[in-house]
C-alpha cells in the first residue's frame, strides 16, 4: 500500500489577510458561514484542523443583514444566571436594535467549532455597523 506524505505548515509560515464583507441586504447565516470558514482557515490549501491558520475579517453594514422568514418575531435567545428562575430569554428583534453585531457575532462563534482556540478566532472578527472602518483590508469576500 501506498503512503503519503504530509507536510504540515509551522507557525511561522503562517500569513494572516485581512477580508472585508459588506453584509448589507444578504441573509444573516450566509454571511456567518463564509466569515467562519476564512476565521478558521478553511479556504486555505495547507489547511490543518488542529492549527490556527485563519485571517483577519471586517464584516461592514452589520445593521442592515437580512433575515428571512418569521426570524425576527420567533427566534429567541436564553441566558441563565445559575439560580433558580434565573432563565433570561431576549428576542431577536429586541437585539437587533440594541446590539446588531452581537447577533452575527454569536452566530459565528455557534459555527466555528469546540476547539481550544475559538476564542481566539472570533476576536479576529472587527464588525462596523456602517460603513466607514480604519482597518487596512487585503481582499474582499463575495
Amino acid at each position: 500500500m501506498k503512503t503519503q506524505k504530509i507536510t504540515l505548515p509551522k507557525v511561522s509560515e503562517v500569513t494572516r489577510t485581512w477580508y472585508e464583507i459588506d453584509a448589507s441586504g444578504q441573509p444573516m447565516g450566509r454571511v456567518a458561514t463564509r466569515i467562519a470558514n476564512v476565521l478558521r482557515g478553511k479556504h486555505k490549501r495547507n489547511f490543518t484542523p488542529h492549527m490556527d491558520m485563519g485571517d483577519f475579517v471586517v464584516a461592514t453594514n452589520v445593521d442592515k443583514l437580512k433575515f428571512t422568514g418569521r426570524k425576527i418575531e420567533q427566534k429567541k435567545y436564553y441566558s441563565h444566571s445559575g439560580y433558580l428562575g434565573g432563565l433570561k430569554t431576549k428576542t431577536l428583534k429586541d437585539e437587533i436594535v440594541r446590539r446588531p453585531e452581537d447577533v452575527l457575532r454569536r452566530a459565528v462563534f455557534s459555527m466555528l467549532d469546540e476547539i481550544k482556540f475559538r476564542k481566539t478566532l472570533v476576536s479576529r472578527l472587527k464588525l462596523v455597523k456602517g460603513d466607514k472602518h480604519t482597518y487596512k483590508i487585503d481582499k474582499q469576500l463575495l
